[in-house]
């Protein structure tokens, strides 16, 4: 288009575009052009720089700062409280089954700005009748931006019209003043969370206890086939023997069969093959 603010070429987009499946696994169409065109014009301001050849040169040097940046700028963070509702009563029904004298571990591996990890300790908190309870959770995302807001829990008011009153009085402060108009996770619900940066396609994470479930729902449909089965075989390990993975409504896991078999509706549990080799 010649109306651009900078040049970008076909080669400029396929530069990106391998650049981020390396780095991050992010499978990127060719109708995604205009969307990587938008979001990284932004870093080309930010930066001062004029093209986006030097732009992706910079890049390919190694600048870690920009390449952190770059990730940000090309990750989508779509989510909101109690998102793919039918998920939570699962997860509670499986809470409840679970052994309350040692510690419950969830994995939250794609949480976006917090709300579906806050989510999940909430559903926790009600299934046990407390903040007093044995679940612990990891909360993961790549982009580290995301992250921040969700440890800070500062969200708009309209963020939680669809939870209920007594939910919100419960686990949220009020803001006033200036802050009227936002709520505040309480601390006793945050405290039930950590929040670390991990890139699933590390080749080890930082997770070293058996997890009862894992969340990763709506990212692996950025993800090819390839990439995604890589990723489930890394899964299937962590999980205790009858640990459930919880999936976004658009994807489906049927090409990993050889690690886990559909339970429920985008619930999934071990292959019978390997449970009796988990704890």
């Amino acid at each position: 288009m010649n109306n651009r603010e900078f040049h970008f070429t076909t080669q400029d987009f396929h530069l990106v575009s391998k650049l981020i499946y390396r780095h991050a696994g992010i499978s990127l169409s060719e109708s995604k052009q205009e969307l990587v065109y938008s979001r990284l014009t932004q870093r080309l301001r930010a930066t001062g720089i004029k093209t986006f050849g030097e732009y992706l040169d910079r890049l390919q040097r190694g600048d870690g700062a920009e390449w952190e940046a770059f990730t940000n700028a090309l990750t989508t963070n779509l989510t909101s409280f109690f998102r793919e509702a039918h998920h939570f009563p699962v997860l509670a029904e499986h809470l409840r089954k679970l052994d309350q004298a040692r510690p419950v571990v969830l994995w939250c591996s794609a949480s976006s700005t917090g709300e579906e990890a806050y989510s999940m300790a909430m559903t926790a908190v009600e299934t046990f009748g407390g903040f007093s309870n044995p679940v612990r959770i990891i909360a993961s995302d790549l982009d580290s931006s995301v992250l921040q807001a969700a440890r800070t829990g500062r969200y708009k008011l309209e963020s939680v019209s669809k939870i209920s009153t007594p939910q919100i009085d419960r686990f949220f402060l009020r803001g006033a003043g200036e802050e009227a108009g936002f709520v505040q996770v309480r601390t006793e619900l945050k405290k039930m969370i950590s929040f670390q940066r991990i890139n699933l396609l590390d080749t080890t994470w930082p997770i070293h206890e058996p997890l009862d479930a894992i969340f990763c729902r709506n990212v692996m449909i950025y993800f090819d086939k390839e990439t995604q089965l890589s990723i489930l075989k890394k899964f299937a390990p962590l999980l205790r023997s009858d640990g459930l993975l919880f999936a976004g409504h658009a994807e489906n896991f049927y090409h990993a069969d050889a690690y886990f078999k559909l339970r429920g509706h985008t619930v999934y549990e071990l292959a019978e093959k390997l449970k009796a080799t988990r704890v």
